[in-house]
């Protein structure tokens, strides 16, 4: 998004479990690729964010969707939580 301010914005977009797309706006280091990335680089990129898997959320089948939060990497509306497949996690 912006060099500015150092070490730069980045805006990850992902798709919740009802098909909605979401923005999350944060510093670069936001994401697990981020030592390949620059203003140089070829976007889009697939990258990762860290989530937990909210309280009172069992080990669900791939099927079934999970309640997560990005802790603190937020929408720019400031939502942090959001329902997604059990099968978009990495674990």
């Amino acid at each position: 998004m912006d060099d500015e301010p150092w070490p730069g914005l980045v805006e990850v977009q992902f798709t919740d479990a009802a098909g909605r797309c979401w923005s999350l706006v944060d510093k670069a280091p936001i994401s697990a690729a981020m030592g390949e990335l620059g203003p140089d680089s070829v976007y889009p990129v697939e990258v990762t964010v860290a989530c937990v898997v909210a309280e009172g959320h069992g080990l669900p089948d791939n099927d079934e969707v999970v309640t997560v939060s990005t802790s603190g990497v937020t929408t720019l509306d400031g939502r942090e939580e959001f329902t997604v497949r059990w099968d978009q996690l990495i674990r």
